[in-house]
């Protein structure tokens, strides 16, 4: 992944774009620091489709239906303490 500074892309942006096109994704950096990577429309639509939604996943999990699973805290406020 090519990185380009924030000055750069902006005085390069179709130059940026069709590197994006053909290359894949572009990471853009301001003061030394990665900011952003620029993708390409059709991979971010990819990765925007493959999301589900919390309820989703949650009902895939291999314990949805466990009836006796616990989930209750304990009730013991101190730690042990321990000696270095």
């Amino acid at each position: 992944m090519r990185q380009w500074q924030v000055q750069e892309a902006k005085a390069k942006l179709s130059e940026l774009l069709e590197a994006v096109a053909q290359r894949g994704p572009q990471e853009i950096t301001y003061h030394g620091r990665s900011a952003a990577v620029v993708i390409s429309r059709a991979q971010y639509d990819q990765m925007a489709s493959s999301q589900e939604s919390l309820v989703t996943f949650v009902q895939r999990s291999p314990l949805a239906g466990i009836e006796e699973l616990d989930l209750s805290r304990s009730k013991v406020r101190s730690r042990r303490s321990v000696s270095l």
